[in-house]
């Protein structure tokens, strides 16, 4: 997602109308999301760095995850995460599995990975969430990372 003063193509809420730019000609800065959905209570976690998308970032994430959660989710002994086909988390990237294998020892988790098939993430239920997002923050202009990540905070909890 680019950050700057560009237009979202929406309808602004409050009184007066959003200035914005009709073109991201010069980005600000970028902020890349991660997302974990937890489908057994549609409890939505939300990550975001402003550095690429890398198979550490997405492990990153997951710890943070649970180390945030892991109260909660004490009995848990299976994980199993399901993922799209993208380049980061593929099976033959050696620092994903890296990664991945780490914090299997780390947790003592049994975990599995289950792709979703080339261009079937309309599947992936994590996909509706983007969807919910952008619809969230249309009309606000995303400024500075702290706008972006402060609209995304007022996003239900759950789905």
């Amino acid at each position: 997602m680019k950050i700057g003063d560009f237009s979202r193509g929406g309808v602004g809420r409050g009184k007066t109308a959003v200035q914005a730019l009709d073109h991201d000609m010069k980005v600000d800065q970028k902020l890349v999301p991660v997302g974990i959905l937890e489908p057994t209570n549609d409890a939505l976690t939300i990550c975001f760095s402003t550095s690429n998308e890398t198979s550490d970032l997405i492990v990153d994430c997951l710890e943070q995850w649970w180390e945030d959660n892991y109260r909660s989710h004490a009995a848990i002994e299976n994980l199993v995460i399901d993922l799209d086909g993208g380049p980061h988390v593929h099976s033959h990237r050696t620092q994903f599995i890296k990664r991945m294998v780490e914090f299997a020892d780390q947790t003592r988790f049994s975990i599995k990975l289950v792709y979703y098939p080339p261009y079937h993430s309309k599947y992936n239920p994590i996909e509706r969430c983007w969807g919910v997002l952008e619809n969230h923050w249309n009309g606000a202009l995303l400024n500075s990372v702290e706008a972006a990540i402060e609209w995304a905070s007022g996003l239900p909890q759950k789905f």
